[in-house]
């Protein structure tokens, strides 16, 4: 290793950790090491292969509160949150946990003999994973990657590499053999090009920006690497005047500002029938207004800082002298890097805010006039990850989700991810679906097997 890297705490601005940079040798050393581990892994029987994933989830559990606060304090997460996302991770590994045993194929009619198929583990996965949710989207990946009989390279964002170092230390912990888990940490531009590139990587799956995702699509073609995708959003939290305004207003501040706004799941454009604005807009401001934003590991914290100086400045660039600021929250003042919850109305489907992702704690209102209007706007956008529909009209509600260009939707609610369904984009916000009792069909490849009956 020529240097180390510094690890940042968003809170305070202080040195968190030091840890050894990787470049390009270190990341083949890792492929080459998984390389070495996958024969034995993948010849484990499922019985033991789901043994040794749910020793890991226990092991995990065990964890949760050290992982809390290393995920609170690394991603200046709410502790309340971390623990949260800690919760899912646990929950990821023992869902995929059962999934060795349930590889199932498929007995084909055939002429002269008996055709069936079986799914194979791809090799060797690489796993690119961003600073948002450090360990929780790497599990989203690791878990079914490993369920299925793959070894895996995973390499998490510079600004949040600990839990994942601290996840391979708890992964051989709980017995899983030497290899089978590899970290490395370094710049996207060198460990993560290696990894899209390296011949012995049958797969990279990808979290982060749209910008990011071309350029990874773009090297992994080179290869005919398999890919997963899971890129930017910009969605719309669509609220019809017969909604139960009180509940909608009530849920939407989590919706976009939950993580200082750093969720591709953001429902950063607030969609209003025009009807309903006002009586919104009142309702909205009182629980912007009562946000807490402070200490991460401070109980009552409902927002912690952004990632870092560089995210602060992005995301204050849409708070320039001509933004319609309605009415902002409160934030720290001194080290760290706060933002205030903001709220921008009225906005034009036109303007910046509306277009592009924040990633930050701005939320974007615009109105519309009915049901085809709505439509038309929630659609006016390169994205298709995410969104909701408030309405009390069931009918039009289920209308609305059928219509709307997005890979993930509630009704009546905000929830876009569980371990159980699968989440993944429409248009740029990628391609490819993680989570749900799918996912291992992105880890496997199909192979059809005949057998010759007759002479």
């Amino acid at each position: 290793m020529s240097e180390s890297l510094a690890v940042i705490e968003p809170a305070t601005e202080a040195v968190l950790a030091e840890v050894a940079r990787a470049g390009v040798e270190e990341v083949d050393a890792a492929v080459a090491h998984a390389r070495a581990a996958l024969p034995a892994w993948r010849a484990i029987t499922p019985g033991e292969r789901a043994q040794a994933l749910r020793a890991l989830a226990e092991t995990l559990a065990d964890h949760l509160e050290e992982l809390s606060l290393l995920e609170a304090r690394n991603a200046g997460k709410a502790i309340t949150d971390a623990r949260g996302e800690m919760g899912m991770v646990v929950d990821t590994f023992r869902y995929y946990a059962g999934a060795p045993e349930r590889l199932l194929g498929d007995t084909i009619p055939a002429a002269g003999g008996q055709a069936f198929t079986v799914r194979e583990p791809l090799g060797v996965v690489g796993l690119i994973t961003p600073w948002n949710f450090p360990l929780t989207i790497a599990s989203w990946k690791l878990a079914p990657a490993l369920a299925a009989g793959n070894t895996v390279v995973l390499k998490p964002a510079e600004l949040t590499p600990l839990t994942a170092l601290r996840f391979v230390e708890l992964a051989r912990d709980a017995g899983l053999p030497d290899g089978v888990v590899n970290v490395v940490v370094g710049p996207g531009s060198t460990c993560g090009r290696r990894l899209v590139e390296h011949p012995d990587v049958a797969k990279i799956a990808f979290t982060g920006s749209t910008e990011v995702g071309r350029s990874i699509a773009a090297g992994a073609a080179q290869t005919i690497k398999r890919v997963t995708l899971e890129l930017g959003g910009k969605s719309a939290n669509i609220v019809f005047a017969d909604a139960d305004l009180e509940a909608a207003a009530a849920a939407a501040p989590g919706a976009v500002f939950g993580n200082a706004g750093q969720d591709c799941c953001a429902r950063s454009r607030i969609l209003v029938q025009a009807s309903a604005m006002d009586r919104f807009m009142e309702l909205l401001e009182g629980h912007v207004r009562s946000i807490r934003v402070g200490d991460p590991l401070d109980e009552a914290t409902q927002m912690g800082p952004l990632i870092s100086a560089g995210q602060r400045d992005a995301v204050a660039s849409f708070i320039d002298g001509h933004a319609p600021v309605a009415f902002r929250g409160s934030a720290p003042e001194g080290p760290g890097f706060w933002f205030a919850p903001t709220v921008l109305a009225p906005v034009k489907p036109s303007d910046r805010v509306a277009q592009e992702e924040v990633f930050g704690p701005v939320a974007a209102v615009i109105a519309f006039d009915g049901e085809a209007d709505a439509i038309r706007l929630a659609n006016d956008t390169i994205y298709g990850l995410s969104g909701s529909i408030w309405s009390r009209d069931g009918a039009r509600a289920l209308r609305v989700a059928r219509a709307v260009e997005t890979g993930v939707l509630s009704i009546n609610s905000n929830t876009s991810v569980r371990v159980s369904t699968p989440f993944g984009g429409f248009k740029q916000s990628g391609y490819g679906r993680e989570l749900g009792p799918g996912a291992l069909d992105a880890y496997t490849e199909v192979k059809t097997i005949f057998y010759a009956t007759e002479g």
